[in-house]
């Protein structure tokens, strides 16, 4: 199942847009093994990616903010 939702950073309150798909279970294709198989997270209103996976990862976390917006989509669908 496809969700899309804005979320802020924890600790800067800094706006993102995240696309995720995600499955009922886990997967070998999945973050960490997780059941996200896909997820792109970019700074609200901009276009560059700042993170994204599709079945692996094809862009990292572009700094230490990403990183903590990246725990909490994944915490949301562990």
């Amino acid at each position: 199942m496809w969700n899309e939702a804005i979320i802020s950073c924890p600790e800067t309150g800094g706006k993102y847009k995240y696309w995720a798909k995600v499955y009922e279970s886990a997967s070998e294709h999945g973050i960490n093994g997780g059941p996200v198989s896909k997820l792109t997270i970019r700074k609200l209103g901009e276009t560059k990616d700042l993170y994204s996976w599709d079945r692996g990862l094809d862009v990292d976390c572009a700094d230490d903010e990403v990183r903590k917006v990246l725990a909490v989509i994944l915490a949301k669908f562990s």
